[in-house]
Formats: structure tokens, C-alpha cells, sequence
């Protein structure tokens, strides 16, 4: 991945990207708010009539165009079979996304029906559901996952259709899809762990192997600021790291940040009770969740390696880096 550097004021640039994007989409009168500010920044726009949705400014060079529009049909293949994600909302043109600025450091935008839910939880403090709730939240989260991987088996890709893989050389190659993690200044310490993870889970994914009932196109950040609540439902948002990947690191993206605490076997349990509800998942395969849970860890690395300078990674550097080392150790002794 290539991605343009941001001058100082990128998000100033992006923030009037966004009130262009707004013409462009017919939103004459809209309010806007900033929500989120990271790969891309996203806003929140209020229309006149109390009508809310999600204008998404991506970062140039993040994802390609061709990219950009595999995540938005995937998104609206998704929500046309009934799955609780947003719709895409077109321009009054029919596209789904739209550039705005000057070639080479233009950025892509599009626009998402607003979802009205709570985050369960953030990476920070996990989940912030507990009992019941929780229980029924995990399961529901577990169905979720089946249903999109179900999903995403049967349904006809269209042409040109390319989203990047979080196979073995995304996750672990000489260039991860993040970032070196190897770089990372906080696991010089822990670089042969590292490095003994990564010859151990070379062999161990060329065992596993891909075939449509363990790898496919997933969501591939099922982390509880991407699900929301609101009456028993859970939605799933944030699909900008969306490719193609074992289903089971879809599993352990949802149960990483549970590490160590006393709820983290009820979390798994539910979630693959929830799973299975929905489609096959063989206790040969969960026996692999150590690997895929220090894969995930890694890949957390790598995000950090390479947005070191930005506020998010160090808030967030402290908690991934030591579960990130937590789950490296847990696989190896596991496997031992």
C-alpha cells in the first residue's frame, strides 16, 4: 500500500472536501459533525429534515478507485440481502463515490446511510455491555460473522472486483498490508518472539490452507467500536479494512482486545455459538484460534509501525503491544 503523505492540515483539506462532497450529493442545508478521524475522516450529516448519514473522506492513496468500489458494492450486496450494515447512498447521478480536488492529491468520498446504534464497547475499555446483554451481544455478533461469510461465499463478485488479502504475506511477508512491525521501537525486546511466531505460523497456514470453508472475503475488524446496539440488534459498520482472509481471524479480531480478562472464555464461547448457528465452523479449525489470535496481534503492530507519529497509536500503543505479546506467547506455548 502507497499511501500520500498528509500535509499539516489534512484534515482542514479533507473537512472542505467534504463540504464540496455535499454539493456534490445534494445535501444543500445539511449540518455537519466530525466523528472519526483516522484512515479516512468521516462526518455526520444532519439534512434538514432530521435525515442522517455518513460522509466518508478517505485518505489519498489508501485504497485505490477499483478498491474503493469492490468495499461499496460488497456494502450494498450486503445490505440488499437483509444484513445489518449501512446502505450506500448514491449521488443523484447513480455513482457511488465521488473524487473531489486536484489529480494526485484528491480524495475519494462517498456516502452511507447513518446507522443509529452505541458502540459496545472501544479498544480501549472493550466492552462496556455486561451479564445478559453481553451474552446475547457476543452470540449475535458470532451469526453476524457466519452470515457475512456465508455471504460473501455465494455471491457473484462483479468485475474488477479487488480488495486486498490478509493471507499469510498480508499478514506476515516481507511487507505487511500495515506496516514493518518488526520496526516498531516498543518490541525490540520482543523481536525473536516475533520472529519465532512467524516461522512457526508460515507452517502452520500452509497447513490450514485456504479453501471456501475457512478463507473468503471478510470484514476483518469485528472490534466493538465497529458494532452497534440499539434494541437487541447489532449493526456492523467499518468496512474500509474489508478483504479476503481466514474466517477465523475474523473470530479473533472480536475476542483479541478480551485477552486476559475473566470473560474471555464466555466470549468465545458465545461467539462461536453464535457462529454455528449459522454455518459450520469444525472444532479442528477453532483449535487454531492461538494462531490467528497472535496474527491479529501482529497485524495491530504493524498499524502502530506505521502511524507512530499520530495521537491514535499512542493512546492505543501500550494495550497492543502487550497483547500483542500475550497472544504471541499464549501460540507458542500452545503449540509447543
Amino acid at each position: 500500500m502507497t499511501e500520500t503523505p498528509l500535509p499539516d492540515d489534512s484534515l482542514a483539506a479533507m473537512t472542505r472536501a467534504a463540504d464540496e462532497a455535499m454539493m456534490t450529493w445534494g445535501f444543500a442545508g445539511a449540518d455537519r459533525s466530525l466523528v472519526k478521524f483516522r484512515e479516512n475522516a468521516v462526518f455526520r450529516v444532519t439534512g434538514p429534515d432530521g435525515r442522517r448519514r455518513a460522509l466518508r473522506v478517505h485518505r489519498p492513496g489508501y485504497h485505490s478507485d477499483a478498491e474503493l468500489a469492490s468495499e461499496l458494492a460488497w456494502m450494498e450486496a450486503l445490505a440488499a440481502d437483509g444484513l445489518p450494515v449501512p446502505a450506500v447512498v448514491p449521488t443523484p447521478g447513480g455513482a457511488l463515490m465521488a473524487t473531489i480536488g486536484e489529480p494526485g492529491s484528491a480524495f475519494q468520498v462517498d456516502v452511507l446511510e447513518w446507522l443509529d446504534g452505541a458502540p459496545i464497547g472501544s479498544a480501549g475499555e472493550s466492552m462496556r455491555l455486561a451479564g445478559p446483554d453481553l451474552a446475547r451481544v457476543q452470540a449475535e455478533t458470532g451469526r453476524l460473522a457466519a452470515r457475512i461469510h456465508a455471504h460473501a461465499a455465494t455471491w457473484a463478485r462483479p468485475a474488477g472486483f479487488t480488495r486486498h488479502a490478509w493471507d499469510c504475506d498480508g499478514l506476515i511477508g516481507p511487507t505487511p498490508f500495515w506496516g514493518p512491525f518488526r520496526a516498531l521501537p516498543a518490541i525490540a525486546e520482543h523481536l525473536a518472539l516475533v520472529d519465532a511466531v512467524c516461522e512457526r505460523a508460515r507452517a502452520d497456514l500452509a497447513a490450514f490452507g485456504t479453501t471456501p470453508d475457512n478463507y473468503g472475503l471478510i470484514h476483518a475488524d469485528l472490534v466493538p467500536d465497529n458494532l452497534l446496539e440499539a434494541g437487541g440488534a447489532v449493526m456492523l459498520i467499518d468496512f474500509d479494512d474489508a478483504g479476503f482472509g481466514w474466517h477465523l481471524f475474523e473470530i479473533a479480531t472480536a475476542l483479541f482486545f478480551l485477552q486476559g480478562t475473566e470473560g474471555f472464555e464466555a466470549a468465545r464461547d458465545n461467539l462461536v455459538a453464535g457462529y454455528r448457528s449459522a454455518r459450520p465452523l469444525p472444532e479442528a479449525d477453532l483449535a487454531r484460534l492461538d494462531l490467528f489470535l497472535a496474527l491479529r496481534g501482529l497485524t495491530y503492530l504493524s498499524w502502530l509501525a506505521s502511524r507512530q507519529d499520530t495521537e491514535t497509536a499512542r493512546e492505543l500503543a501500550p494495550v497492543l503491544v502487550g497483547l500483542a505479546v500475550r497472544a504471541c506467547r499464549a501460540y507458542l506455548d500452545a503449540d509447543a
